[in-house]
């Protein structure tokens, strides 16, 4: 790979010119990682664009995840994915009876019909952004640059600094990208409509981790899964790492009740649950997805229409194949998973190298 391809991106960059680059990807989640990964090892000049001081998006938390955890079963381009960068997985913990809270009291559920089997990523799924970005050349990834406009001839604007590419890649949630960043006014207006309509995944989701120094549920016969009528947390399970260290139990909560006490109740409920043992957590941790600036837009978390999710409009890249739409939200199949990120992301990549080859 030569060395000149990758000087307008390497080290500090220059306020005073545009900075030129064959694919300008805006997002450093997983799927406009993977895109950059990509396409960076197919020879391309690639610059990320990244509004956060961090990598990953919905990624998030080491080792207890506070955005996305798991992978299921014939999810292939996730297991290659961490097959290459040689992180380890290791099954979900599902050993033992589930419990039922309701206003009728507690009932326990032999057999743990709640969790499926499904597999975590050892030290969190962050470690798979930690582990794509380690590999990209210096200067490719700029933090703290959110991204305020894209022109018809693709000229990136940020503000403090500009970047002109042969290919953007939008790699943020459309209803973010339309409503934070001023696009080109060519893009058809069945486009823009879908994207503003197409729900935030996650965007209406409140992610406790309740953090202990055992996870003394498995020693009583529970699995660490849940689920509550009378919450706050809808729902639970167990989030433990390999053999139980860190021990932990995280749970789904809605952004609607969020209130200033949250983490009393959640505390209460708890104990209410797993016994007074679970009255001492070392730490609680609470993240409302809802407000992510730079994952949701206000007030996008009420959209119901999930059916937007995969829309045909971003399979087609626009303006003449030259902008593309690569996030969970925009996969036909396994939206909302990393694993959608990821074949959003191989869409986009086949895509960029498909119209590089016609047009050379």
């Amino acid at each position: 790979m030569s060395e000149s391809r990758y000087d307008s991106i390497r080290g500090s960059v220059n306020s005073n010119k545009s900075h030129c680059v064959e694919v300008a990807v805006i997002g450093a989640g997983i799927s406009g990682l993977a895109v950059a990964d990509q396409l960076i090892r197919a020879g391309l000049s690639v610059c990320v664009l990244e509004a956060r001081a961090r990598v990953g998006g919905r990624l998030l938390g080491s080792p207890l995840d506070l955005g996305a955890s798991w992978y299921w079963p014939g999810e292939h381009r996730v297991i290659a994915l961490t097959q290459r960068l040689a992180i380890d997985t290791f099954e979900q913990y599902r050993t033992g009876d589930a419990l039922i809270d309701d206003m009728a009291g507690l009932q326990r559920y032999p057999g743990n019909p709640i969790d499926v089997p499904s597999y975590r990523i050892a030290g969190g799924t962050s470690a798979l952004a930690a582990a794509l970005t380690a590999e990209f050349p210096l200067g490719t990834l700029q933090l703290q640059q959110p991204v305020h406009e894209i022109t018809s001839d693709l000229h990136i604007a940020t503000r403090e600094h500009r970047w002109q590419a042969h290919h953007v890649v939008i790699a943020l949630p459309p209803a973010l990208a339309v409503h934070s960043i001023t696009l080109p006014p060519e893009l058809p207006a069945e486009l823009i409509d879908v994207a503003a309509r197409t729900p935030v995944w996650m965007g209406d989701s409140v992610k406790v981790v309740a953090h202990f120094k055992e996870p003394f549920w498995r020693r009583d016969g529970l699995a660490g899964a849940a689920m509550s009528r009378r919450g706050p947390l809808a729902e639970l399970h167990d989030m433990s790492g390999p053999g139980g260290e860190p021990a932990a139990l995280f749970g789904f909560a809605r952004a609607a009740s969020m209130h200033a006490d949250i983490e009393i109740d959640i505390r209460e409920q708890l104990i209410r649950m797993f016994g007074t043992r679970a009255s001492e957590p070392l730490e609680v941790l609470i993240q409302d997805w809802s407000r992510e600036q730079w994952t949701v837009p206000p007030g996008t978390y009420v959209l119901p229409d999930y059916a937007k999710f995969g829309h045909r409009v971003y399979q087609q890249p626009a303006l003449a194949g030259r902008l593309h739409w690569s996030s969970t939200e925009t996969a036909p199949t396994y939206a909302g998973h990393i694993e959608g990120a990821l074949a959003a992301a191989e869409r986009t990549v086949a895509s960029i190298l498909g119209n590089r080859v016609s047009t050379t």
